[in-house]
């Protein structure tokens, strides 16, 4: 596994690679930090830098770059669903409950969001109360609504 460091309109974002895929995207101040591997790029961190760079230019909605979660069932089933979100939308934690087929796992769902390993390329910042609000986000509340307006078309420059 290797770690490569990438410049973005959020922050500087660490991207993890084994070789085949994704498996970690941390934020510069990271709730669940990655564990720490040495410096390199390879061909899945070089796809994965081109893609964020489209992304944040508001010109790319799906990315295609591989990843590899790792987590229980229940979590990747969670990350699952959220790739399923289409980009510029919203869900609810109830929604994304009800889409894995445990409508009263609301909380579970929460929690597992928050475990998500890869997010923005898994689009955890999808995901908003029932109510509107923007709730927990690992690279916090401004950097979610960021990635919210950016997908509007709000806000491309930071």
């Amino acid at each position: 596994m290797i770690s490569s460091t990438h410049k973005s309109p959020i922050g500087t974002l660490t991207l993890v690679s084994d070789g085949e895929a994704i498996v970690y995207l941390e934020f510069e101040n990271n709730k669940y930090p990655a564990p720490k591997f040495p410096k390199g790029e390879d061909a899945v961190i070089r796809q994965a830098k081109k893609e964020l760079d489209l992304y944040f230019a508001g010109k790319l909605k799906d990315f295609t770059v591989p990843v590899k979660p790792e987590g229980t069932a229940f979590q990747r089933a969670c990350w699952k669903a959220l790739t399923k979100i289409p980009y510029g939308a919203t869900r609810s934690y109830g929604e994304q409950a009800t889409k894995i087929g445990k409508p009263k796992a609301v909380r579970a769902v929460g929690l597992a969001n928050g475990r998500n390993p890869i997010p923005i390329i898994i689009p955890c910042h999808r995901v908003i109360g029932a109510n509107g609000s923007l709730t927990g986000f690992g690279g916090g509340l401004p950097t979610k609504q960021f990635l919210l307006e950016l997908e509007q078309g709000q806000q491309l420059f930071r």
